[in-house]
């Protein structure tokens, strides 16, 4: 059975750059992981869709973050990379990763989440 760890540094300030990392382990059994995904939910708001890549390494993100994003994989340490860039307080959620197997937005397995919060 596939588990998602996320990893991140919990207290950022404004304006640095923030890092998480998914680390995969386990067996996705007879699937294959199409897409990567990071997602994200503030205090007393919904999900936020962030970002994903591709098993091709295809990257895609949500508008809404404007370039400010980058999402990597890196498939020898069964990793992807989450940076954003120039935080703000509005970006204190937590932030979770997800994989999926065969549409980028039907998520077969979740992270448990890491909280990040932003300082001014």
């Amino acid at each position: 059975q596939v588990q998602l760890q996320e990893s991140g540094p919990g207290l950022v300030k404004s304006s640095q750059t923030l890092t998480l990392n998914c680390t995969i382990s386990g067996s996705t059994g007879t699937k294959n992981v199409y897409y990567y995904t990071w997602i994200r939910q503030a205090p007393g708001k919904g999900l936020e869709w962030m970002a994903h890549v591709s098993i091709a390494d295809t990257t895609y993100y949500n508008p809404t973050l404007k370039s400010r994003a980058s999402i990597s994989r890196d498939a020898s340490r069964n990793q992807f990379t989450l940076r954003l860039t120039a935080v703000n307080p509005e970006d204190t959620a937590k932030y979770y990763c997800a994989i999926a197997s065969m549409t980028p937005y039907e998520f077969d397995v979740w992270g448990q989440g890491t909280q990040v919060s932003v300082s001014p």
